[in-house]
């Protein structure tokens, strides 16, 4: 029975790292897109 819990801990830590994972890139990719809306924003009120 402590396998199985073992087990279970092991899947639910890989899936944890996954979510973390992905919410990571999700910022990242975020984080560019409101770079390039910044920069846009900044070149219209600068011409």
């Amino acid at each position: 029975m402590s396998e199985d819990l073992n087990s279970n801990n092991i899947e639910n830590d890989e899936f944890n790292l996954n979510t973390e994972e992905s919410d990571y890139k999700d910022l990242i990719t975020r984080l560019k897109e409101i770079k390039s809306t910044i920069a846009l924003l900044g070149k219209t009120i600068f011409k």
